[in-house]
């Protein structure tokens, strides 16, 4: 079953077991889902929507965090129900360590030897760490790497 039906299932759920809070949050997760069907004019597959959820996530992680600084911690908490959900639909993240590791087979296979690779590195890494690893901070990891102490 693919990512999108799974989605759809548990929309389907949420309408039996009347819950509103549940039921809202999937609705935006097929909200945006519909909306990058419109836009690219075709069906997305596990990766479109992955994408798509880690883009929810990071939007309502900047928001929890905007919410917080405005002592609204009732929408902060409304924010942080939408990612538990959302993140119901996500791989399992890595661990730090994995991480690193992967980062360091991506250097190695692509030949980066400074800044100007980073672009080249990312393309390896993304496909294998979109929705496992905040990418954000990959890229950090990376850039440091990339200008270690010898350049490289």
């Amino acid at each position: 079953m693919s990512l999108k039906d799974r989605i759809g299932e548990e929309v389907k759920a949420a309408m039996r077991a009347r819950d509103r809070n549940r039921l809202a949050a999937l609705r935006l997760i097929q909200s945006e889902i519909k909306q990058f069907e419109v836009d690219e004019r075709r069906e997305p597959d596990d990766a479109a929507v992955l994408a798509i959820l880690n883009r929810m996530l990071k939007q309502r992680r900047d928001s929890i965090e905007q919410y917080r600084r405005g002592e609204r911690d009732d929408l902060a908490a409304i924010e942080e129900a939408e990612v538990a959900v959302i993140r119901e639909f996500m791989p399992e993240p890595l661990e730090p360590d994995a991480v690193t590791i992967l980062i360091d087979q991506a250097i190695a296979e692509t030949g980066a030897s400074g800044p100007k690779d980073m672009g080249q590195v990312m393309a390896v890494l993304k496909p294998v760490l979109l929705g496992r690893a905040d990418m954000a901070e990959v890229s950090r990891q990376l850039r440091a790497r990339l200008q270690g102490p010898a350049g490289g």
